[in-house]
């Protein structure tokens, strides 16, 4: 900063770190926490349900992500998590998954913002000319952003014509990453699902950087004749619902709420409707989520389904409540306490992760992006 005017380059020098919950063990603050009240015990009693979940081996468990988490730091406790079996699918906004998590597997990254959001040494107007993005106190860089943008492209151009799954891009992404040598050794969430057969799905997924990546490839596509790509969120749900069928009790790790909160809960309800149509009966014959956690500082007041409580997802035959705990409160002060914890007391050591992915064959147009097709290389 010279004579007290920043240059891009100096508002883009700091990156923001990601937590390692193996760094530190959480066990004495929860253990502690259990014995207090509010806030501390409700988290507590979270992290007593999500070891629960890890203990019992019959259960997958199915992580949300809603909000800015992976740019504010928490990427490295999720890959913790999917890397020792502690996850075995997760639903997930598309920022987290592509702006955020694929943006820094292509080796970007996330910065701190100087001084605070309430005081910002410079304005947002500036930001803009200088094509600095921001997340509340977090920079990023636009042009890395496009770069991003261009990179989804690039995955989707490889598909045949036809309507997909955003699992199965996100698969396609994650081999993208893993066999392309410039971008391998990058930490990355969406690489880390694909290695562990974990599958993740963004139901809202032109939403994100992957809306502008399927725009240039439709455009592209009509003005050159050929055949578009195309978002099925149906065959999201479809395949989502194929996991609770495939596992009778399941677990959910919200974190936030909105879309992906709600398509997580709902899998119940279409997989009744789908036993129903057997014969079954429509409530009843397939279990509710037997454990359920959610962190979130959204209000229940309002309505709406951020912030409704597991309670009242039970209500609509979604939630069980014998194992269910609301924990209101910011997700990156709280979250890498519940993950410490739930790491440290090592009930995944005798887990084995269920590899979902595997339960889906590899349709007819889907990119493998192997070692002798590297999307990107050169």
């Amino acid at each position: 900063m010279a004579n007290g005017k920043w240059t891009k380059k100096e508002l883009l020098s700091r990156p923001v770190e990601h937590i390692d919950i193996t760094a530190f063990d959480a066990r004495p603050i929860i253990d502690s926490y259990r014995e207090m009240a509010y806030s501390s015990r409700t988290l507590a009693h979270a992290a007593d349900i999500y070891s629960m979940m890890l203990k019992d081996k019959d259960c997958a468990v199915i992580l949300t992500l809603a909000g800015s988490l992976i740019s504010a730091g928490l990427k490295k406790a999720i890959i913790t998590l999917i890397e020792n079996n502690m996850v075995d699918a997760i639903v997930s906004t598309g920022a987290n998954i592509v702006d955020q998590d694929f943006f820094e597997g292509l080796g970007f990254k996330h910065y701190i913002a100087p001084g605070s959001p309430e005081a910002p040494p410079v304005d947002d107007m500036t930001l803009r000319n200088w094509m600095i993005d921001r997340i509340y106190d977090t920079y990023i860089d636009e042009d890395d952003l496009r770069a991003c943008d261009a990179a989804t492209h690039e995955v989707f151009n490889q598909f045949e014509p036809g309507a997909y799954s955003s699992r199965e891009f996100i698969e396609a992404m994650g081999a993208y990453l893993a066999n392309n040598a410039k971008h391998a050794k990058n930490d990355s969430i969406v690489k880390a699902c694909y290695q562990k057969r974990v599958p993740i799905f963004v139901p809202a997924f032109s939403d994100c950087s992957a809306g502008f990546g399927i725009v240039l490839q439709q455009t592209e596509a009509i003005e050159q004749g050929r055949g578009l790509v195309a978002f099925d969120s149906g065959k999201d749900f479809r395949e989502l619902t194929d996991i609770k069928l495939a596992c009778k009790d399941t677990g959910l790790l919200m974190m936030g709420g909105g879309v992906p909160k709600n398509f997580a809960q709902d899998i119940v309800v279409a997989a009744e409707l789908l036993n129903e149509r057997k014969g079954g009966k429509a409530r009843g014959d397939i279990g509710m989520h037997k454990y359920a956690v959610q962190m979130t500082v959204a209000d229940s007041r309002d309505g709406a389904l951020s912030g409704s409580t597991l309670r009242e997802a039970c209500s609509w035959g979604k939630v069980d409540v014998v194992h269910e705990q609301m924990v209101f409160g910011e997700l990156t002060a709280l979250f890498p306490i519940l993950a410490s914890d739930a790491f440290h007391r090592k009930n995944w050591k005798s887990r084995k992760g269920f590899k979902f992915a595997d339960l889906f064959e590899k349709g007819d147009g889907v990119p493998t992006f192997t070692a002798k097709k590297k999307a990107g290389a050169k």
